[in-house]
């Protein structure tokens, strides 16, 4: 989500109109007592809507849920960028006595574990965390509901057992290392652990009559991690654009682009949900979306953004059920993403040509498979196919000579060109699988070699 010129940021009226109408219907088929929407596009909000009972439509705090998870991922993703752990390790190298046995901490953010979705005690989103005052408290007798990184499994406890991780590695409790590593160096000075005014008070609304209850207040304790999170459209959107873009300070694009990847594959024919690292992934009229929803008692929240369309949302509103937030905040990019196209990046030559490089554009083939080797910026090369479907992919150069793929299916394989004793190129190596400027053509160094006699007509 990159900066773009002024004259595009703001919205057009009939989008705006097309977004309040969404979310005034949204607050009132939802019957909620106050709904908020924001809409990002080029880093910075670009509409806020309200409806109902709500004073700043920015600033207004609400409580996110399960957005906190997402927070939570990013602090564990400090942790592996540092070399304080690997995602592969098992949670007991690092935090012993748990009881969860070898689930790694990779499968705890994508919910593979097999870890149980609830603690067993009481309703933990409506009792205090002092009710939990230990992580066996919030685990019970049995942890484990399936085995470990066979199926996605949602799990609270396990992102209780990931921020007791981050206090154990860092030595302070998760909420201040959340403070200190993310909070403040985004930015996002109005998202906090507790509320602080001004923010809404959290309601049930009865299911059969017009009338309000208030819900508890709770601090989660231990459970904090999965859920405990105020914050505000404002905040959000701030936080959606790092998710797209990264930041130095707190993670690079390359380690969020990789929360914003499968965990594990997901089912077969055409995807319309899945999981990351400690984001949510749909698929919405052929656009991806990523991020995640939240609720609590007296709260409904959801945060998507569409990293190609440059277009993020967020919906807030205070009643435990009725208001889809998650569903509304989609429909926001929906509307926005379709009504005002992404402009493209304006095309400009690149600064420099290596001709050792420009050598190795045009054609190759892959057996009898075309394919087409083109230079992009920073070194880097983009091998597609010329005709119909195939496995099509970027390539980052690396420091020695070589590239690795960044999507699709090469994604992470080394590409390297083959040179014969003389210095002539031979080939491609692409993960093993050899590309050569001709098809088939007798002395190329294809495996299992050409018959010598060569191309022929049907006899």
């Amino acid at each position: 989500m990159g900066p773009m010129t002024s004259s595009l940021e703001a919205l057009l009226p009939g989008t705006e109109r097309a977004l309040l109408h969404r979310i005034a219907v949204g607050q009132s088929e939802g019957r909620a007592p106050s709904l908020v929407g924001a809409v990002a596009r080029g880093g910075r909000v670009v509409w806020t809507g309200s409806c109902g009972d709500v004073g700043s439509a920015v600033d207004t705090q609400y409580r996110v849920g399960s957005i906190t998870k997402t927070f939570t991922a990013v602090l564990v993703m400090r942790l592996r960028d540092e070399g304080l752990l690997g995602l592969d390790d098992p949670l007991e190298m690092h935090l012993p006595g748990t009881g969860v046995g070898e689930a790694t901490i990779a499968q705890l953010l994508g919910h593979t574990g097999g870890l149980a979705a609830e603690s067993p005690g009481p309703w933990w989103e409506r009792t205090p965390g002092s009710l939990r005052p230990e992580l066996a408290d919030v685990l019970g007798e049995r942890p484990l509901a399936h085995p470990r990184g066979r199926r996605h499994h949602y799990s609270n406890t396990g992102y209780t057992l990931l921020g007791s991780l981050v206090a154990a590695v860092r030595g302070v409790s998760w909420e201040e290392a959340l403070s200190a590593e993310v909070l403040e160096p985004l930015g996002l000075s109005r998202t906090t652990a507790r509320p602080v005014a001004p923010h809404a008070d959290g309601w049930a609304v009865h299911p059969w009559a017009d009338v309000l209850l208030p819900e508890p207040v709770e601090d989660l304790g231990l459970m904090a991690p999965a859920g405990q999170l105020w914050s505000t459209a404002a905040d959000l959107c701030r936080f959606a654009n790092f998710l797209a873009e990264g930041d130095e300070r707190v993670l690079s694009a390359e380690s969020v682009r990789e929360m914003r990847t499968h965990a594990v594959p997901p089912a077969a024919g055409d995807w319309d949900s899945g999981y990351g690292l400690g984001m949510q992934l749909m698929r919405q009229d052929g656009r991806t979306l990523v991020g995640h929803s939240g609720s609590l008692p007296g709260f409904v929240a959801g945060m998507w953004l569409s990293v190609d369309d440059d277009v993020a949302a967020v919906v807030l509103a205070n009643a435990t059920s009725g208001p889809q937030s998650a569903v509304l905040a989609s429909d926001l990019v929906r509307i926005v993403a379709q009504a005002e196209p992404r402009m493209p990046a304006p095309w400009r030559p690149l600064p420099a040509a290596d001709p050792s490089l420009l050598a190795l554009t045009g054609p190759w083939y892959w057996g009898t498979y075309a394919y087409a080797l083109r230079v992009i910026e920073d070194g880097g090369v983009e091998l597609q196919p010329l005709r119909g479907a195939g496995r099509g992919s970027r390539f980052r150069a690396r420091p020695d000579g070589t590239w690795v793929g960044l999507d699709a299916y090469y994604d992470g394989e080394v590409l390297r060109v083959v040179r014969r004793e003389d210095g002539t190129v031979s080939h491609l190596d692409l993960g093993s699988f050899v590309f050569t400027r001709e098809p088939y053509e007798p002395g190329d160094a294809v495996p299992g070699g050409v018959d010598d006699a060569g191309w022929r007509g049907a006899r």
